[in-house]
């Protein structure tokens, strides 16, 4: 008995060898030879292979990873490939502070809008100084004494990223120096945006959502006659499910309705300006500002003149 299961498992070992063999040879044919070995690609194209085993529990029950694993795993893969201006919250969304505003006004906006950390600007949202954090606040609350005339004590230094940075580099430097907030900044020094160590973490785990965040905006609204009102930051291909796939047809790397008003116009455009899209559609620039585009109407292609008979 003993020599018959050695004689079958040299044989099943030989098969699986000459089946990879046979897979090797065809990724060769189909690939050419210096196709992509990488540890990442191998990785990745054992997700791809796993693809159909969608049930979670039966994945789990035989230790093999979930779908949200995988998932995760593919995030993690591709993690790397991102830059910080890819993932932070725009200059638009920022919530910040005057250093000039009263104690009041800070103890407000930490109460309205449930974050931990406020950027401090002096003057204008490009010549940003510091951040509160919440627990340098609730110290003076809690004594319940008079309120201070200035909290500029309270105000930490930031750190300053370039837009171009990695996020793994920006992951690895915010663990270093412990901190949780970061400014992004354009090539000449502005304001673009801002990163937590939480936006990083979204982009491997998916949104992470608390008793403080709002509910889902709708970016993209259908309006009269046809038309759309949508916010600038609307995903292209958001808009090309919810109004036209040719909308979402377009060569260069742009990702929102905001970029593609951005490459028509090869400038930031005026609001009331017009911008036709080679599918007919047209881009009705309604508010903004000489930094960016924040609201647009779309208007449909006209309809083709019926010939009277």
């Amino acid at each position: 008995m003993a020599d018959g299961d050695s004689n079958g498992g040299g044989k099943s070992a030989a098969q699986d060898e000459g089946s990879g063999r046979i897979w090797r040879g065809l990724k060769a044919l189909l690939f050419g030879e210096h196709h992509d070995q990488s540890l990442r690609a191998q990785l990745e194209e054992a997700i791809d292979e796993h693809e159909e085993d969608d049930d979670a529990d039966s994945a789990s029950s035989r230790g093999d990873l979930s779908r949200i694993e995988r998932e995760m795993l593919r995030n993690l893969l591709h993690f790397s490939e991102h830059d910080v201006d890819d993932v932070a919250v725009p200059r638009s969304d920022i919530i910040a502070i005057d250093k000039d505003a009263s104690f009041d006004a800070l103890v407000e906006i930490f109460a309205e809008h449930g974050h931990s950390r406020v950027p401090v600007y002096e003057g204008s949202l490009d010549h940003i100084v510091g951040m509160v954090h919440i627990k340098d606040v609730f110290p003076i609350i809690a004594a319940n004494g008079p309120r201070p005339t200035s909290w500029d004590n309270l105000i930490r230094q930031p750190r300053f990223v370039p837009e171009t940075m990695g996020v793994l580099d920006l992951l690895a430097e915010m663990r270093q120096t412990r901190t949780h907030l970061a400014i992004v900044i354009d090539e000449y020094s502005g304001t673009e945006g801002l990163v937590t160590i939480e936006d990083l973490v979204e982009e491997i785990v998916g949104d992470i959502e608390d008793e403080h965040d709002d509910e889902p905006e709708t970016l993209v609204t259908p309006g009269e006659n046809g038309a759309w009102e949508a916010d600038a930051r609307a995903e292209l291909d958001d808009v090309a499910k919810l109004v036209d796939p040719a909308l979402g047809e377009i060569d260069d790397e742009v990702d929102t309705l905001g970029g593609l008003a951005f490459m028509l116009a090869g400038e930031v455009p005026a609001p009331g300006r017009m911008l036709e899209h080679q599918s007919g559609w047209r881009l009705e620039i309604v508010d903004g500002d000489e930094r960016r585009v924040t609201r647009i109407r779309l208007l449909p292609p006209p309809q083709p003149v019926e010939a009277e008979v």
